[in-house]
């Protein structure tokens, strides 16, 4: 019996290679692994978010309407759970993707505001955090690029004869991935659009 139980398991590892079941099991790590390092990402950017905000304020403590919104936007980032369950909740997805979209937008506002602020603008303080919330934007950039890479294979493999059966018969179904439209609006430069700072409130209180 032990030949044919050696036997048996060999047959049975041969099928599920052929059938893509460990095609999946590494395209599903590949998977997991692109959207932790997205995720670290994002988090690093929201993280920088509190010291950007308290400098900008020291220099144009005025422009109330522009903090509120990094704040409420970051509020909503905070409060979406990121676990690596949510990419396989398409709706899930799309609320996260959403709520980044709009902290992306509201830190090109706030970015904005040194144009009226000659002394902000030059800043070293200010510079620096810059700096490192550009090197950020671009490792996310880099990351989110790699994760749509790793999810079109896993979904290509998902949706291919005879991997769908494969996926079928163990519960694998398609990921949610970032949409063109989305990527097409984050690449967009910010747009300064507001009025000039009076006189006075060029300089810091």
């Amino acid at each position: 019996m032990r030949p044919y139980s050696i036997g048996l398991v060999a047959v049975l590892s041969l099928a599920l290679a052929g059938c893509g079941y460990n095609r999946f099991q590494r395209q599903d790590e590949q998977v997991k692994a692109a959207w932790s390092e997205v995720l670290n990402q994002y988090k690093r950017r929201a993280d920088l978010v509190p010291n950007l905000v308290r400098t900008v304020q020291g220099y144009a403590a005025q422009e109330q309407r522009v903090f509120i919104a990094v704040a409420e936007a970051r509020s909503k980032v905070g409060s979406i759970q990121a676990t690596p369950e949510l990419i396989n909740d398409p709706q899930a997805f799309a609320k996260f993707q959403a709520a980044q979209g709009e902290l992306s937008s509201a830190l090109s506002r706030l970015l904005a505001v040194q144009e009226s602020y000659p002394q902000l603008k030059s800043d070293a303080n200010f510079q620096d955090l810059q700096a490192q919330l550009e090197g950020t934007e671009n490792r996310i950039t880099v990351a989110r690029n790699r994760y749509i890479r790793a999810v079109q294979d896993y979904n290509v493999t998902v949706r291919s004869f005879p991997t769908n059966l494969t996926a079928k018969l163990f519960g694998y179904s398609v990921k949610a991935n970032f949409s063109v439209e989305n990527e097409a609006e984050i690449s967009k430069p910010p747009t300064v659009d507001f009025p000039p700072a009076p006189a006075a409130a060029t300089s810091k209180p």
